[in-house]
């Protein structure tokens, strides 16, 4: 048995009430964003990157619009340094983007830092230490004052080091197990960092308070990055910075509910690949942004190629129903769904296009690259009339009567559960070819002439079983006519119920696709489609086939 009794609280609320954030309905704007996934995405990889790999990945980054971007730990290993050297002396970062680089609170390692970002135009250095209680008990079995000694002697350093070096740099602190550490301490060890660099509105400050682990539920954590947000001292020099990562799975919602709190800036992953369970999704994050209104400033408009880049450069796959990024998220197989996403593209084309409110879409696929017949009408056994209608539409220019796209979806159930498979458009489309096009046994039309007497008459000359005959016939129209002709020839009993016709392409030497629907006394449907240049003969074809489907 599980034994829950072992575990307790392990997090602590602030000592105050902080629940201004409850009032707030959406992010409304686009916070810093820093890319991790080169340093906490790439650590967490069973094979790391190598340094080719880790270029176009920063290139990657850098066309999709980050502007900071973490590139490793270089004081950690020579591959880390490398490639952050590989930036600089090759020029490959921008001058509107800013480098950021990680390190311990440790005077030795701080200084490889600053050895490895020489001739950078921008750095952050990112310094960070554990306060936690867990961390101070258990792991360092320091006191609160020696953990904050700690922070403030890496903050000097830091500041040192920078006015030594002459580079435009700027300084992050992260007290690493945040979420661990008491709300009071840990403003209490940030305003002791900030205290050593006097933050201004030229050189700002950033407080990174990472969810190093999710220990609760992210409403806890708005109410925490409230208190940091009121109580940091020089807060207008302040960049408020979260890094959640997502043990409990609510490194989405702690980022959200982060930003409505006070915080500024957000460092994450693409797809959220980080240690353990993963860091936050940046591109959830920024799609839910989008999906309100508001512009993230980042550009995923070809989702499809990050995905395919991300997986090459990572070894990683990206699931199938990941946010906004999967294969499968706008797929659509249900009946039900596809017929109410059909009806609301046609609604939005007809009524409003400048307002996107489809039914089970809750964004445009086509804004992140997918498109709507490839990625959100996917036929199987569980699809539907408007999903098969909606394909041979738009696909094909076939506009089926409503009962004939009924009778055509039951062809393609039977075909795609026989299958044990999604039909794929064209599939679909050769199915309708040979279940409704222009079937000519065992009933065929040989010859047709009309004169105008009496209404319609015409000769119609055909084939049954071998047997061919002429027969004449009147009838209120040419379709009509043929249709009464054919009952008089071999006794047969129907009533044209439905026919509808269309150009298949819009020229002069356009083909025409003619639809008939007919009923036998039993009230049985049949149907049949007939496809030429002539309407009458695409008219006369459908009947023909519709007889052959009764």
């Amino acid at each position: 048995m599980m034994n829950h009794n072992k575990y307790k609280r392990q997090y602590y609320m602030p000592p105050t009430e902080c629940l201004d954030w409850t009032r707030k309905e959406y992010v409304d704007k686009a916070p810093i964003w820093c890319s991790v996934d080169l340093r906490d995405g790439n650590q967490a990889l069973v094979i790391p990157m190598s340094l080719e790999q880790k270029v176009e990945f920063f290139k990657l980054l850098v066309k999709i619009g980050f502007k900071e971007i973490e590139v490793g730990f270089p004081a950690a290993s020579e591959t880390e340094y490398e490639f952050c050297r590989t930036l600089i002396e090759h020029n490959l970062i921008p001058d509107d983007v800013t480098i950021q680089v990680l390190t311990q609170a440790r005077e030795h390692i701080i200084k490889k830092t600053f050895e490895a970002i020489k001739g950078a135009k921008k750095a952050i250095v990112h310094v960070y230490n554990s306060t936690s209680y867990a961390q101070r008990e258990q792991v360092f079995r320091k006191s609160k004052e020696e953990v904050k000694q700690i922070a403030i002697d890496g903050a000097a350093l830091l500041k040192r080091l920078a006015d030594e070096a002459g580079q435009d740099l700027y300084f992050e602190y992260s007290p690493e197990s945040f979420t661990g550490t008491e709300m009071d301490y840990a403003v209490e060890v940030c305003n002791a960092v900030l205290d050593v660099w006097q933050p201004t509105p030229e050189r700002k400050a950033i407080i990174n308070i990472p969810v190093t682990v999710q220990l609760s539920l992210p409403h806890v954590y708005a109410s925490q990055v409230e208190y940091m947000s009121k109580n940091l001292k020089y807060r207008e020099n302040v960049i408020l910075s979260q890094h959640a990562h997502n043990d409990r799975g609510c490194g989405v919602a702690d980022t959200e509910l982060g930003l409505l709190a006070g915080a500024d800036r957000v460092e994450g992953t693409l797809f959220g690949n980080g240690e353990r369970t993963g860091n936050v999704d940046i591109i959830t994050v920024a799609m839910n942004m989008y999906a309100q209104g508001v512009d993230p400033e980042l550009d995923f408009s070809d989702m499809p190629g990050i995905v395919e880049q991300y997986e090459e450069y990572t070894g990683m796959t990206v699931g199938e129903r990941s946010p906004y990024s999967g294969a499968l998220v706008f797929a659509a197989f249900s009946g039900s769904h596809q017929d109410a996403i059909a009806k609301g593209m046609k609604w939005i084309d007809e009524k409003d296009p400048n307002h996107w409110t489809v039914p089970y879409l809750p964004i445009d696929p086509t804004d992140v690259g997918r498109s709507y017949d490839a990625d959100v009408i996917r036929i199987n056994s569980q699809s539907g009339k408007g999903g098969v209608g909606y394909i041979l539409e738009t696909r094909f220019g076939l506009n089926l009567p409503p009962k004939m796209r009924e009778a055509m979806s039951y062809a393609t159930k039977s075909v795609s559960d026989h299958k044990h498979a999604e039909l794929q458009p064209e599939e679909i489309f050769e199915l309708f070819k040979e279940k409704f096009e222009n079937i000519t046994s065992p009933y065929s039309i040989n010859e047709v002439h009309f004169q105008q007497k009496d209404g319609i008459t015409t000769q119609v000359t055909s084939t049954y079983e071998g047997k061919t005959i002429t027969t004449e016939a009147t009838g209120n129209g040419r379709l009509d006519a043929v249709s009464n002709a054919l009952k008089k020839a071999y006794n047969l009993d129907f009533s044209l119920v439905t026919y509808q016709e269309h150009a298949l392409e819009q020229s002069s030497s356009s083909q025409a696709i003619a639809y008939v629907g007919i009923q036998t006394p039993s009230g049985k449907l049949a149907w049949g489609a007939g496809v030429d240049p002539d309407i009458i003969h695409a008219s006369i074809d459908a009947l023909i086939t519709a007889i052959n489907n009764r």
